[in-house]
């Protein structure tokens, strides 16, 4: 290609909303261009960049046994509603009405698709087990799109979903791509960190997702250096500390009975600390939340046995809760875990006006003993003894509480985030943190859609069973973007040589006389051996030249000039020093160059 006859539209400074470098940079060398808030446009230079991962995806999975099929991208309502997540995922899906009134969903995510065109096709036990994918466009309506094609409203997914006959079969199945994913990245010069993952509003078991380390990730890590644990913040476990006493020692029951204490003006945690001169451990933390789609069985629960619940894809649900969370008082509740474990799609602090409501005092009084609504304790509790809590009393605490012998869970589960400096589940060794962003995820989801939807094959006794499926995906824009936020430097981009838009740029200093003539015959023999090659034909000074070549960051830069020939000077993005070599052996040698180099990565 020649520089003439394509677009490149650099820039001096990145535009005022772009903090990110692989913003900054994308929008500085022309990659992208922004078309509205979340909404980004490819520009030739970046397409081809985009269409290389996109390339290195698809092989990968080819080669893995996967097969790719091509759905659309406007999908029925009816499916979602089948599915049970119409009401659940509303807020982030784009919808419309056609023309006979029929309700139309622009994909956020496609399990509803995959399931329907599956179910439509699958009747023995003798088609299974397969993986099908496509690459295609979604939208989702972000509250807040930031770092450009990081976090888009708009973008390009790889989505593929594995339809098994049982456990067995779904494990090889997640086993085998996530082996492609290591491939995957590892040839687009990426180094990632394989974390334990919250399932969100795709549901199922096991989850699993693929981490690119950042300093301005949107995900936070805890990792073991003693083990392989490593999980998002959302999902994390760690060990459960025997709770002390003010004295540091284990908490032991008490005989006493409860104690009124009035407290006035004591909320917060700090403040019963100066208030009772006790350590926050022994504090037993009450707060009230409201829980959205709750699917968990409440009906032996006084307040909520009576309580309709809504169905859809065979999944009955609560649309709205609301519980007594409770947690030791120098830890902090983790709101993606407790709305994983009570089965909803979402949950979140309590306002003022329901904390009243459903506790009869605000949040500082709310205690365990006596409240109506279902008390979800968190495991730090289960040890503790002789607490301090709210007394559910405008203005008063109790001193002696007994947990199982004043109140009585309605649940116990792990609800707690984990954070620096707790301790792994698996060996006990002492987590470190790291931001990372997320650039794919899998998952098991079992029989989650393929159960709500009625997808059933005959086994080979006849009967109709239900198929198991595995849902993995691949941000497509969010890879390219990482590649960049990892690969650049004070000057622009520095790509690896799979996903770079060129491998080499050829540039005249003059695009004239012998320097024409030289240029164009590297040029030529560059692209007879199949290497990607720009030839910097334009009108301008050699200085926007080389800064253009910077900023864009093609990996081996070509200088002809009159002052150097029959030499011409080789650079490496990489590298700070240039070379000089006869100008009849650049193009073999930069193409050995290349290839060696591709080599490395595709290996």
């Amino acid at each position: 290609m020649k520089a003439t006859k394509t677009l490149i539209s650099t820039l001096r400074e990145a535009p005022n909303d772009a903090v990110i470098a692989s913003h900054q940079l994308m929008m500085r060398s022309g990659l992208i261009r922004k078309l509205g808030n979340g909404l980004y446009a490819y520009m030739p230079l970046g397409y081809r960049s985009f269409m290389k991962v996109q390339k290195i995806i698809r092989e990968e999975l080819d080669n893995a046994g996967l097969l790719e099929i091509k759905p659309t991208v406007i999908q029925p309502g009816d499916l979602w509603r089948e599915s049970g997540r119409w009401d659940k995922m509303s807020g982030e899906m784009l919808t419309a009405q056609n023309r006979q009134g029929q309700d139309m969903v622009v994909s956020p995510t496609a399990e509803e698709a995959f399931t329907a065109l599956v179910r439509d096709g699958l009747s023995s036990y003798k088609q299974l087990p397969f993986t099908l994918y496509q690459i295609n466009t979604k939208y989702r309506d972000e509250i807040r799109p930031r770092y450009g094609v990081m976090r888009g409203r708009e973008f390009t997914m790889m989505d593929a979903y594995s339809f098994d006959k049982d456990q067995e079969d779904l494990n090889a199945s997640y086993d085998n791509v996530a082996a492609a994913y290591h491939r995957i990245f590892k040839r687009m010069g990426l180094s990632t960190i394989s974390v334990k993952a919250d399932t969100g509003s795709m549901g199922g078991s096991g989850s699993e997702e693929f981490m690119v380390e950042s300093p301005v990730g949107d995900d936070t890590l805890l990792l073991c250096p003693k083990c392989s644990y490593a999980a998002n913040v959302e999902k994390a476990a760690c060990q459960t500390e025997i709770p002390l006493n003010s004295e540091g020692k284990p908490q032991v029951k008490t005989d006493l009975p409860i104690e009124e204490i009035a407290t006035p003006n004591v909320f917060s945690i700090e403040d019963m600390e100066k208030f009772f001169g006790e350590k926050s451990t022994t504090f037993l933390k009450a707060l009230v939340y409201k829980v959205y789609n709750c699917a968990l069985d409440l009906s032996k629960n006084e307040f909520y046995k009576n309580t309709k619940t809504v169905t859809e894809g065979g999944i009955s649900y609560i649309p709205e809760t609301f519980f007594c969370v409770l947690i030791r008082g120098d830890l902090d509740v983790n709101e993606t875990k407790l709305a994983a474990e009570l089965k909803s799609s979402e949950a979140e602090l309590a306002n003022d006006e329901d904390v009243l409501k459903y506790s009869g005092v605000p949040h500082g009084f709310v205690g365990p003993v006596g409240i109506k609504i279902p008390v979800i304790a968190d495991k730090s509790t289960v040890d503790m003894h002789d607490c301090i809590a709210g007394a559910g009393k405008t203005g008063f605490h109790l001193k002696h509480v007994e947990p199982g012998r004043d109140f009585t869970p309605f649940m116990t589960a792990d609800v707690r985030t984990c954070k620096e400096g707790d301790k792994c589940p698996d060996c006990g060794g002492t987590f470190y943190m790291k931001k990372g962003n997320e650039l794919g995820h899998i998952f098991k989801l079992g029989t989650k859609y393929t159960k709500s939807m009625n997808v059933t094959y005959l086994d080979v006794s006849g009967k109709p069973v239900t198929p198991l499926m595995g849902c993995y995906g691949i941000g497509v824009d969010r890879t390219l973007a990482s590649i960049i936020e990892g690969h650049n430097d004070d000057k622009g981009i520095v790509w690896p040589m799979t996903v770079a838009p060129y491998h080499v740029a050829v540039i005249p200093i003059q695009y004239k006389d012998k320097m024409k003539e030289v240029a164009d015959k590297i040029y030529s023999e560059l692209n007879a051996e199949g290497i990607d090659v720009i030839l910097d034909d334009r009108n301008e000074r050699p200085g926007v030249k080389f800064t253009d070549s910077e900023l864009i960051g093609y990996p081996v830069r070509i200088v002809v000039g009159d002052k150097n020939l029959p030499n011409v000077e080789v650079k490496m993005r990489n590298k700070d020093e240039a070379n000089l070599i006869p100008f009849e052996e650049a193009s073999a040698k930069v193409a050995e160059y290349v290839r060696e180099e591709l080599k490395k990565l595709n290996k």
